[in-house]
């Protein structure tokens, strides 16, 4: 009964929303700022590089006069969904509220880059659903889990082996890589300048218009 009663409110509620249509659309922001909007997914375990690349790669495109805007992690773990935890359930639906979070972005005619484990093809492909095909590049951050832990400055693997952090991904619980992604990145034998340079010279030919 007490899931009926949500249901039905929740009906009620979205009956009574009515979105807005605004005057400026997409398409004038994409010729004002004279780019072509797009997500930029990078994914892989902990430890595996994704924010370090983000963050040198949205600062080679502010160079070349690209807006863009970096959603990472841990910061959005602050703040934007502080509430959730790292249950399977809260992991999918902390990516479903970055994935809505992108798509306004990207509205807006950002190119915007998100640098989260986002562990299951799944969750993935629900972003890319959102988003859209042409407007959702996923990189995959392929890194050995050795690697990775020889980097964890912050002891999360050993934390999780220890049985202290419970469902940590790539320790007892699955990461799912992705089949075809734009572009793979192996961090553990390329440099951090080279890796930056290739996806962003892919990335300007996506880009720019």
């Amino acid at each position: 009964m007490a899931v009926e009663i949500v249901q039905e409110t929740r009906t009620r509620m979205n009956e009574n929303i009515h979105p807005t249509i605004f005057k400026i659309t997409q398409a004038a922001r994409i010729k004002s700022l004279g780019q072509r909007p797009i997500l930029v997914w990078f994914t892989g375990l902990s430890g595996s590089g994704k924010s370090t690349l983000a963050n040198g790669v949205e600062n080679a495109l502010h160079v070349q006069g690209i807006h863009t805007y970096l959603l990472d992690g841990d910061n959005i773990r602050t703040g934007l969904n502080k509430d959730l935890s790292f249950t399977d359930g809260d992991r999918v639906e902390n990516i479903r509220r970055i994935a809505e979070v992108s798509k306004l972005m990207l509205d807006a005619g950002l190119v915007v880059l998100s640098a989260f484990i986002s562990p299951f093809r799944e969750e993935r492909e629900m972003i890319r659903d959102l988003v859209g095909e042409a407007n959702f590049l996923e990189i995959f951050v392929d890194c050995p889990i050795k690697v990775c832990e020889e980097r964890d400055v912050k002891g999360l693997y050993q934390k999780a082996r220890q049985g202290l952090i419970k469902n940590f991904t790539g320790i007892d619980s699955p990461y799912q890589p992705p089949l075809k992604p734009f572009i793979t990145i192996k961090t553990a034998e390329e440099s951090l300048v080279d890796s930056i340079t290739k996806i962003t010279e892919l990335l300007a030919q996506k880009i720019n218009h």
